[in-house]
Order: C-alpha cells, then sequence, then structure tokens
C-alpha cells in the first residue's frame, strides 16, 4: 500500500547489471521462429533496453507477439518504431505489467524532496552524464533503476527511459510541485 516502497527495498544496495548480449541468448528461442536473423534483433532490442531485463524480456515478447514481419536489412528502424509504438507513446496507458510507473512513483513519491531529485535528474540529461557525489538524490536515482554509475558518473539507464523521462517530463513535474 505504500508507494514509496517495493518488493526491492532492501537495507543496502547491490549493483545489478543489465543483460549483457552472451547473457540475453536465450531469448533468442522465442524469436528464432519469428524472424530470420535473431542475433541482429536482439543486439537492436538490447541497444534500446541497455540490457535492463524487464524490458528487454518485454520488447522480445513484442516482437515474438507482432503480426507484422520484420524485413531483412530492416530490424532497426523496424523495431524502433514497435518501441515507440508499444512502449513509449501513450506509456501510462500502456505500461502493463506496471514497470515504468514504478519509477515515476519512486521518484515523485519519495520522502526526498522530489524537486530535488528532479534537478539532479534534469542534469543527467542535458549533460550526458554528471560526476557522482554522494547525496540522498542519487541514491534514489540509483535505487529507481532510471540511471546507473559508470566510471564514477550517473547516466540514464536506457534509451527507453531517456526517452520517456525526457526534459519535458522533468519540466511538467516540477512545474507541477511550484503550483
Amino acid at each position: 500500500t505504500d508507494q514509496r516502497r517495493t518488493p526491492f527495498n532492501i537495507g543496502r544496495r547491490i549493483e545489478l547489471e543489465g543483460f549483457k548480449e552472451h547473457e540475453a541468448q536465450p531469448l533468442l528461442q522465442g524469436l528464432r521462429q519469428k524472424i530470420s536473423n535473431p542475433q541482429t534483433v536482439l543486439k537492436e532490442v538490447l541497444s534500446w533496453t541497455g540490457g535492463q531485463p524487464f524490458l528487454t524480456q518485454k520488447v522480445c515478447k513484442l516482437i515474438r507477439d507482432s503480426s507484422k514481419n520484420i524485413p531483412p536489412n530492416g530490424e532497426s528502424s523496424w523495431i524502433e518504431n514497435l518501441v515507440r509504438n508499444k512502449i513509449i507513446s501513450n506509456w501510462e496507458s500502456q505500461d502493463e505489467p506496471e514497470h515504468l510507473k514504478t519509477i515515476q512513483n519512486r521518484i515523485l513519491k519519495s520522502d526526498i524532496e522530489p524537486s530535488q531529485i528532479l534537478e539532479l535528474y534534469r542534469k543527467i540529461l542535458e549533460r550526458g552524464k554528471v560526476k557522482t557525489v554522494d547525496s540522498l538524490e542519487k541514491k534514489e536515482l540509483l535505487l529507481s533503476g532510471l540511471v546507473v554509475e559508470q566510471e564514477g558518473s550517473l547516466k540514464v539507464r536506457n534509451r527507453i527511459y531517456e526517452l520517456i523521462f525526457d526534459c519535458s517530463w522533468v519540466e511538467f513535474h516540477l512545474q507541477g510541485k511550484r503550483i
């Protein structure tokens, strides 16, 4: 019932990485019957999801369930179209099972002032990455899964998150706090 808590709230953060290409190979079995070049498709899926396990599996399922075939040598644009239409466009109504709303709620309903989290996130979006400084806002962004820490900097975890939780989204929620 507490929107700020998930089953993953634990005493300390455990660093988890997304799927690497070799770790995502079992997903090819579900794609082989649908497409002629599953390895190329998997690489393209990972380029959108950054290996985030839930999103990677969701995109693979969308591909498998699609009634349209992926044209040879057209994998990139076909998958981009699929991701934009089935995940990014009107994401609030298409977020089943709920994933993106959980990230949004984690940030907007945080015990930490959401505007401070949003300001840090805006800097990450504008600059591409921001040097890490130990702060509650950093920890909350990491716990939300929206960003990752790499080589001493924070960056957005993947292209899908970057397009959904973009500068317009940040500005909308910052303005909402001021009204």
